[in-house]
């Protein structure tokens, strides 16, 4: 299986449609050709695109499938994952990416223009400094479990209408007994191994935190 093509995706999502499809296709040239510009991914990594960034980011939805209407906040996007993968996955969700680095939500809003992704806006803000409230926040690794619940668990709603509460789904990765104990709430945790076959996620998790009511 080609380590950088569209079939690592379509060999897990085979129900995606034909415009879900070109999208997935399109974001890897996208990506190639902004991160010449713009480092928003390592250089060594960029040949592992779908497999380490886009598969990795649509992890999300094996653990819960957002029902229409679900608005959804991306911390700390960086380049725009996990927040653009899950965009095109769900097109009749809201997404909020946002970053504290201008250059970054530049190449996010160019894909997101490019692949006309009406359901997703792009923003330089940092998550704490935000007034809107969201039924998920979802994020990559940018920082401990603690922290990313500090600064963003007052931006969601209690409740909801999805199969798991509001809350926030973090994807990270090693060891987080640490970690767990320092933010004193219960988590479930999804060992992204149980989804996808690729060494890659041997160590990679999902850690979801149910918003406080």
């Amino acid at each position: 299986m080609g380590k950088n093509d569209i079939s690592t995706i379509e060999n897990y999502f085979p129900e995606i449609n034909a415009d879900q499809k070109r999208k997935f296709q399109r974001l890897g040239a996208l990506y190639i050709e902004w991160n010449q510009k713009i480092n928003v991914i390592s250089r060594k990594d960029i040949e592992n695109l779908y497999c380490h960034h886009i598969l990795h980011s649509l992890a999300i939805s094996k653990v819960i499938q957002f029902e229409k209407g679900t608005s959804i906040l991306d911390a700390g996007t960086g380049g725009g994952f996990p927040g653009i993968p899950l965009a095109i996955l769900f097109p009749e969700c809201s997404f909020h990416l946002v970053d504290s680095i201008g250059k970054k939500i530049t190449v996010v809003k160019a894909i997101a223009e490019d692949l006309a992704l009406e359901n997703l806006k792009a923003e330089k803000i940092r998550a704490e400094d935000l007034k809107e409230k969201y039924d998920f926040v979802v994020s990559r690794a940018v920082t401990s479990l603690k922290e990313i619940y500090t600064w963003t668990n007052k931006l969601i709603r209690s409740g909801g209408k999805n199969t798991l509460q509001n809350g926030i789904l973090y994807l990270k990765g090693g060891d987080l007994h640490q970690e767990i104990r320092e933010l004193g709430r219960k988590v479930m945790t999804f060992e992204l191994s149980d989804f996808f076959k690729e060494e890659f996620f041997e160590t990679k998790k999902i850690v979801y935190i149910r918003a406080q009511d």
